[in-house]
């Protein structure tokens, strides 16, 4: 059996990731800022595109770079322990976003967590999920879509750019997770019912 000693860097990466996954920056800001709980208003997500229905472009934008910083913060902390280490720490980042303890396990949907931890760990595999993003957010305008289709490709993206079976295995569980997290969007999708990006309103998406 593994020795505690060869056990306990990864249970603590796990455990750490997901603690700094769950601070809820979304609703920290919104509720500092004046502009209520954001979990009561447009999908109840304590993400980016969410506190967008607050019409703060740059409360969100905020949000979008906490949100990403904190699973980069996770994997860059773990790495110190090595490379397996360091996954979970993501993956525990990402998990503690979309289910966080101090909320009842209801957060966000995982995007921004997840592109931070790819960053860290493969800027290239990052990157090409960013742009994924980026791309089809501009020609779809659905938030939700852009998502789901970057977080789909990141297994390829990780094997590929990065040639590493466990960021591809991180990738693939990351982009379930975010699957799920998305399934009403995916059923509001499939009804002709989500809404747009409103460009340059700051208005109107689902996240």
């Amino acid at each position: 059996m593994p020795a505690f000693a060869d056990i306990w860097p990864l249970l603590g990466a796990l455990i750490g990731g997901y603690l700094a996954g769950a601070v809820p920056f979304g609703l920290l800001l919104s509720k500092a800022k004046g502009f209520g709980d954001i979990r009561k208003m447009g999908s109840g997500s304590i993400g980016a595109t969410n506190v967008l229905r607050t019409g703060h472009q740059g409360i969100a934008a905020a949000t979008l770079v906490l949100d990403g910083g904190k699973g980069a913060l996770a994997v860059v902390l773990a790495a110190a322990w090595g490379q397996d280490t360091a996954l979970l720490a993501g993956a525990g980042a990402v998990i503690g976003h979309v289910f966080p303890v101090w909320l009842q396990f209801r957060g966000g949907k995982g995007v921004a967590t997840s592109m931070g931890v790819l960053l860290a760990i493969s800027w290239p595999t990052g990157l090409a999920v960013a742009g994924t993003w980026l791309a089809v957010a501009v020609v779809g305008r659905f938030a939700s879509l852009a998502s789901i289709c970057a977080m789909a490709l990141a297994p390829v993206f990780a094997w590929w750019l990065a040639d590493d079976p466990g960021l591809a295995g991180l990738a693939l569980a990351l982009g379930v997770l975010v699957m799920v997290a998305h399934r009403t969007n995916i059923r509001r999708l499939r009804s002709g019912e989500e809404p747009r990006i409103a460009l340059g309103r700051g208005r109107g998406s689902t996240d």
